[in-house]
């Protein structure tokens, strides 16, 4: 059915009715985007400039400081040398047998007739020297029974291996008779290890 009254618009010379245009929109956004990213990069200038103040005082301080930083690197270099000095030292004496539970108990078991001139403790034993009174026959006497008190003594078998007589000689000038008994030690029975 044909319209009531005739159509007589010309469709595109009508007047546009939007009240906002198109283009408002993307314009818009163009210039929203433009002022994030000119945002961004105007607060990562910021942050630069400001990294680069802090660079420069650092730098600064390090080159006032510098001279005194390097002697106090040559002082600890000092103090490291002194103090392995000091460790080896330490740990010299601390690798030190104790000697005195030895000699306490040699005191002890010491016949009278045999009179102590010398000890010598080593790593791998300890040697006894020592001078016999007596006449000869009764001087080897007292000295094979005491290797046996020394064989037979309860701590020092727990120290020593074995106890043997490795020089038995007269002095010339005195007439008595010159021994040296060797005592090594068992193994890990050291008292150097022990302290």
């Amino acid at each position: 059915m044909p319209p009531w009254h005739p159509n007589l618009r010309i469709a595109d010379r009508l007047p546009d009715t939007k009240v906002i245009r198109t283009a408002f929109f993307v314009n818009g956004a163009a210039i929203v985007v433009a002022m994030a990213l000119g945002l961004y990069m105007g607060i990562q200038e910021w942050q630069n400039h400001s990294l680069n103040v802090q660079i420069a005082d650092w730098q600064r301080s390090i080159d006032t400081h510098r001279r005194t930083s390097e002697q106090a690197v040559a002082l600890f270099g000092k103090f490291q040398a002194e103090s392995a000095r000091v460790a080896e030292v330490d740990a010299f004496l601390k690798s030190r047998a104790a000697v005195s539970p030895i000699i306490l108990r040699l005191g002890q078991t010491m016949p009278k007739k045999i009179a102590l001139d010398g000890l010598e403790l080593r790593e791998t034993g300890m040697t006894i020297r020592g001078t016999v009174r007596g006449s000869p026959d009764q001087a080897s006497g007292d000295v094979s029974s005491y290797l046996e008190q020394l064989r037979h003594d309860p701590i020092f078998g727990t120290l020593f291996e074995d106890v043997s007589l490795t020089n038995l000689s007269r002095n010339n000038q005195s007439g008595r008779l010159m021994i040296e008994i060797s005592l090594p030690f068992r193994k890990g029975s050291s008292p150097a290890k022990k302290t």
